[in-house]
This record gives C-alpha cells, structure tokens and sequence, in this order.
C-alpha cells in the first residue's frame, strides 16, 4: 500500500484563503469517531487528502460559514475541487470508492456488497450509534452540544451497546472480518466504535472473545493510527 502523508492545518475558524479556495480537503475535527473512519479508508486506499480542522468542542460548527458548507454541522465535510460539497463519512468513503475501486472495501459483486452494505448499517445503526447517544447524553463536556442531554438515555444505550457487541461477538464466531473473508468499511465502523467506548464509559465484556481476537486483529494494520 502505499505510503499516507496526513497534513494537517490549522485550527478551521470560517475562512480560506482564496488562493486555496478551490482545492480538494476535508474539515474535520480530529478526535471525533466520524472522521476517524474517513481517515483510515483513506489510509487503507493509501490516498492522502489535505486536511482542515474545525474545533467542534468551540462550536466551530455552529458558525455561519460552516453552516454554509453543511447545515447539518457536522464533520467531516469533503470539498471537491469544484467547491462541491460532499458530507457524511459513507457518502465520503463511497465517492473515493468510486475514483479507486481498489482494494475493494465495500465488496465486490452484487453479493458482496450488499452483505458489507448490511453489515455496515448493523454496526453503524445497531453498536456505533447507541455509543454515541451513551456518550453524548452522559458526558457532561457535552451538555452544550446535546440540548436536552438526557442521562436516562444515555444509559439505556448503554445497555444496548453491550447486547450489540454480543451479537457480533457470535458474528465473529464464523467469520474472520465482520462482512466475512475481506476486510470492509464495516470494519473500519466497528473498529471505530469500540474505540468510542471508553470516552463514552462502557467497557467491553471479557468474554467476547472473538470480538477480542478480530479487535487485535484489525486494530494492528497500519492505517488504525490514521
């Protein structure tokens, strides 16, 4: 694979030079889950993509030029060369899908991917999420960015999370990747996910002992340090 350089700005505070205005980048807030999963896609295709950062925690986000670029305010956001604007990390990882079909991380085949599309969503939808509401509706740091934050909630994802990561511990059971024999972009989710799960304060079972050997793994490659 070839080698990644992660070039990494400044501090995304609204404005671009316009001298830069025109080229290819992703705004992203670093410690965030969503941009993780763009980043080691990205590694695994061995594309290197410039980067800009917006502080989500200083609610970068929420300004009146991001706004602009995603009224959803969330990162990441792709901006092409164009000025066309792509968000949500799948829709991200799908477009460099497309312009570098290998390797191959959303299946091959009609088969195959639909089976990585079906495993993606079981694992975005059915473990990432419910740690991400766990997180912010019990993290008081996130008291400004969830309004209502309802710890209630917070817990009873919690508990959910856990019954997910059973699941696809008896997943992992018959199936060396999460898809099955090739490592996919649901992968890249659930390894991000259970990565969440310490700031997010729930703690995997030891007894999940498949999850445990696909964890070490897959959390081995090189592009987990993306």
């Amino acid at each position: 694979m070839a080698s990644v350089w992660w070039r990494r700005a400044a501090f995304w505070r609204g404005g671009v030079p316009s001298s830069q205005a025109s080229l290819m980048k992703i705004i992203e807030t670093s410690t965030a889950p969503n941009p993780r999963r763009v980043r080691i896609f990205l590694a695994e295709k061995g594309i290197a993509i410039p980067y800009e950062q917006a502080d989500l925690m200083a609610g970068d986000l929420n300004g009146e030029a991001f706004t602009r670029l995603n009224p959803w305010q969330r990162v990441p956001v792709l901006v092409l060369d164009d000025g066309t604007i792509i968000a949500e990390s799948i829709a991200i990882c799908r477009y460099f899908e497309a312009l570098q079909p290998e390797p191959a991380l959303f299946g091959r085949g009609p088969l195959g991917q639909a089976t990585v599309e079906m495993w993606q969503r079981r694992v975005e939808l059915g473990l990432f999420a419910y740690i991400a509401h766990a997180f912010r509706h019990t993290n008081p740091k996130m008291a400004h960015l969830e309004v209502p934050q309802v710890a209630e909630w917070g817990s009873a994802n919690r508990m959910k999370a856990l019954e997910a990561m059973d699941m696809l511990d008896r997943r992992l059971a018959d199936a060396r990747y999460v898809a099955g024999d090739d490592f996919s972009v649901a992968d890249i989710t659930l390894l991000v996910a259970l990565d969440f799960i310490k700031p997010a304060r729930i703690e995997r079972p030891a007894d999940l002992v498949n999850l445990a050997r696909w964890y070490g793994e897959v959390s081995a490659r090189p592009s987990a340090a993306a």
